[in-house]
């Protein structure tokens, strides 16, 4: 280690980035169905459901304005593809 190691500022990583990193690298693509979505500060809050093998799993997700192009994807009852981890089938985002 350099003596300069010691004074060289930390980066610090958002963990939502780092998760959302992991997912794009390491995930799965399943087939999800999107419940209910209501407007935010944030953007829209996307509510979601998709199953993995055999047990389902309900999720949510902010969908900043500028995100979205077709209104229509987020509607209540339309198919979306979800990335999840394989390792924590819980911890997904919408594709």
């Amino acid at each position: 280690m350099s003596i300069f190691n010691i004074f060289r500022k930390k980066e610090v990583v958002d963990p939502e980035k780092r998760r959302r990193e992991h997912l794009g690298r390491f995930g799965r693509i399943t087939e999800g169905t999107i419940l209910d979505s209501e407007a935010t500060d944030q953007g829209e809050l996307v509510f979601y459901v998709y199953c993995v093998d055999g047990a389902d799993y309900e999720s949510s997700e902010v969908i900043h304005f500028d995100q979205i192009t077709n209104s229509v994807k987020y509607a209540p009852g339309a198919k979306i593809g979800v990335r999840y981890d394989p390792r924590q089938h819980a911890n997904s985002i919408l594709v």
